[in-house]
């Protein structure tokens, strides 16, 4: 038995079953410039895609990802302005016993602190009923000023084609070498499967 040849051909078919898939990982972002071979134009596929990927990607952002309706929920929950509540009071107490005054003197031998807190109270209530009016106005207003399709799209788009295979590295880095030792791994078994072919077939 030519155990040489044996071991060549097994080391062989794992070779080429590792560097088809380097390749074929390379593939994905070169060349990322459309080169001719054979008269055929061959680019990467991130490079060539890039634009369609921007747009879908763009589309998932801005219709499942960033709805404007979760964000106008979020933003307009009574629950937020309870968390601002202790600023706004402090700002509308320093308002009154001070810059009210500052600006009209004369109401500060009218104003007493029954009325101050009277009026700070009337203050806080009546935005506890403005707030999510302001905030679903201001919402509505800003989906239409603001198209995160859009901005997600052209942000991507305008990526260089270098950045977009840093970032996608920085992601898949690790399964794209797995990806590369399940190529060389089944090479070994085909070489494996030739070596023993051979072998019962003489």
């Amino acid at each position: 038995m030519n155990w040489t040849g044996n071991i060549i051909t097994i080391l062989l078919s794992t070779f080429t079953g590792w560097v088809t898939t380097w390749i074929a990982i390379k593939m994905l972002f070169h060349p990322r410039k459309p080169i001719k071979i054979l008269g055929f134009s061959v680019q990467g596929i991130f490079p060539k895609n890039q634009r369609l990927i921007a747009e879908k990607l763009g589309q998932v952002v801005g219709k499942e990802l960033l709805s404007f309706d979760e964000i106008e929920q979020k933003v307009t929950d009574p629950a937020n302005l309870q968390k601002l509540r202790p600023d706004i009071e402090q700002h509308i107490d320093h308002f009154l016993r001070n810059k009210l005054t500052e600006v009209f003197p004369m109401l500060s031998m009218l104003i007493g602190e029954k009325t101050i807190l009277q009026l700070k109270d009337a203050f806080l209530a009546e935005l506890e009923t403005l707030f999510p009016v302001l905030m679903k106005s201001y919402m509505n207003k800003l989906e239409k000023d603001l198209d995160l399709e859009k901005i997600v799209t052209e942000k991507v788009a305008s990526f260089s084609s270098e950045k977009l295979e840093d970032i996608l590295n920085q992601i898949t880095k690790r399964e794209f070498k797995f990806l590369e030792f399940v190529g060389g791994f089944f090479g070994f078994l085909i070489g494996l499967i030739e070596v023993a072919a051979h072998f019962f077939t003489n």
